[in-house]
């Protein structure tokens, strides 16, 4: 008897080690089907939006919060709902322009407001507005999405154009990991520090990889 014992904890071994592998490849699945479908989009959008041209830098800041909150379950008092993009319809989502990250090989669409559910498609715009120079955008950490934007590093170009064609380029200041639960760090600084914020969450959930970056005036 006391020699089948041993049968048991190979037995949950063996589970375990196939319960991660089967989630490894869930998650495989939704990053190519979720770049399958941002690529869709972009095809759309680039057939809609004018052909791209530098934008002004010269704008002033706009601050407001998110119309809902990302890092449930805190709440932001009084939230109002983000200040207006023009947006162009694509199989009916609105979506305010597309992002660029020429050192991560990506170009995504961007959806005019955030939620769970926009999430698994494309990044979304959280808060902000690229003319108010507070924008801040949302993604999974896919590796289609924003599962690398880690990888950037400080003078790295993000370029983000809007539904006009008017394309603004920014350049990365740094890096940080965020708490899940500090939107007011999320949300502070605005154009007296950074223009531009992109960020998804660590895999572990508990904090947000955040990347700061600042608009080019020329």
């Amino acid at each position: 008897m006391k020699k089948k014992l041993w049968i048991l904890p190979l037995l949950i071994g063996i589970l375990l080690i196939g319960g991660a592998v089967g989630l490894v490849a869930y998650n495989m699945y939704e990053s190519n089907a979720a770049f399958e479908k941002s690529q869709d989009v972009m095809a759309e959008l680039k057939q809609l939006i004018p052909e791209p041209s530098p934008a002004s830098a010269t704008t002033e800041a706009i601050t407001q919060p998110p119309s809902d909150d990302l890092f449930a379950p805190y709440e932001v008092p009084s939230a109002q709902p983000p200040s207006e993009m023009r947006s162009i319809s694509v199989d009916g989502e609105e979506y305010c322009g597309y992002i660029t990250l020429p050192q991560l090989g990506l170009e995504l669409p961007v959806t005019s407001s955030w939620s769970y559910e926009r999430l698994k498609t494309s990044p979304c715009r959280y808060s902000g507005t690229v003319e108010g120079r507070d924008i801040i955008i949302a993604a999974h950490n896919y590796n289609s999405h924003f599962g690398r934007i880690k990888e950037l590093s400080q003078g790295d170009e993000i370029w983000f154009t809007d539904a006009d064609g008017l394309q603004y380029f920014y350049r990365v200041e740094y890096t940080e990991n965020v708490d899940g639960y500090d939107i007011d760090h999320m949300l502070g600084g605005g154009s007296t520090d950074w223009d531009m914020t992109l960020f998804t969450c660590t895999l572990s959930g508990q904090s947000r990889v955040t990347v700061r970056a600042s608009l080019e005036e020329e």
